[in-house]
């Protein structure tokens, strides 16, 4: 008996000794990786990264890391060919391949969001309008508050909002009121298609949606290389 009990408490003493030291792998790591991320989106703070999954150590050996999730600001991106700073930057990434020697991580799929305030997509691409919240009711149909200068004309408008060929994001103005100028005319300067460009490679646009601070970005992906 005193034996069984001596082996239950080196086996106690030896799990606990794993588990401490495969949580120190992992704190470590996750450090490595948020630092690898900032550097190479040239963040101005280093994101949140968890590792998930137990034990960590055998995920290692096996070069495959059962999920990722990263959050971060600051992500540079173009809208319309303009540098823009994207917020609240959240990415999920499964089944994630360590290659090249454990320099790079690969996610066979990965989910996430982000957010573009208003004034940044203004500044974008309205030329000549400026977008903002449009209250609940509106943001239930996916649109937007469009305030319009056109020559010696200003208007208020509502724009839908919707995602095109997993990189643009449409704005279409509804219901426009009679003016003296062909509707073609009108909406030249009003609609407008912004293409945004610079998100990890592998992500794509699904949809899109807003609310009182901005424009929220679904995205998803495969082969998605977060520091790549």
């Amino acid at each position: 008996m005193r034996a069984l009990k001596a082996l239950l408490g080196l086996l106690v003493l030896f799990g606990g000794l794993f588990v401490g030291a495969d949580r120190l792998a992992v704190n470590f790591a996750e450090d490595k990786v948020a630092e690898k991320v900032q550097s190479s989106r040239g963040l101005d703070e280093r994101p949140a990264v968890e590792i998930n999954g137990f034990p960590f150590l055998t995920q290692v050996v096996g070069k495959e890391l059962e999920s990722v999730d990263a959050t971060m600001n600051g992500l540079t991106v173009q809208v319309g060919g303009r540098d823009v700073d994207v917020t609240e930057v959240d990415v999920h990434l499964g089944d994630v391949r360590l290659e090249n020697n454990f320099s790079s991580a690969v996610a066979d799929r990965a989910t996430g969001s982000a957010r573009i305030s208003y004034q940044d997509l203004t500044e974008a691409g309205a030329k000549g309008a400026s977008l903002a919240y449009a209250g609940a009711e509106r943001a239930a149909k996916n649109q937007v508050r469009l305030d319009v200068n056109l020559t010696l004309v200003e208007l208020t408008l509502h724009s839908s909002l919707k995602v095109e060929n997993g990189d643009t994001v449409a704005l279409h103005a509804e219901d426009l009121p009679d003016l003296p100028v062909a509707e073609d005319v009108v909406r030249a300067q009003i609609d407008r298609k912004l293409k945004i460009t610079g998100l990890p490679g592998g992500l794509k646009l699904e949809r899109a949606e807003v609310d009182e601070k901005g424009v929220v970005l679904h995205l998803s992906g495969s082969n998605v290389d977060l520091a790549g």
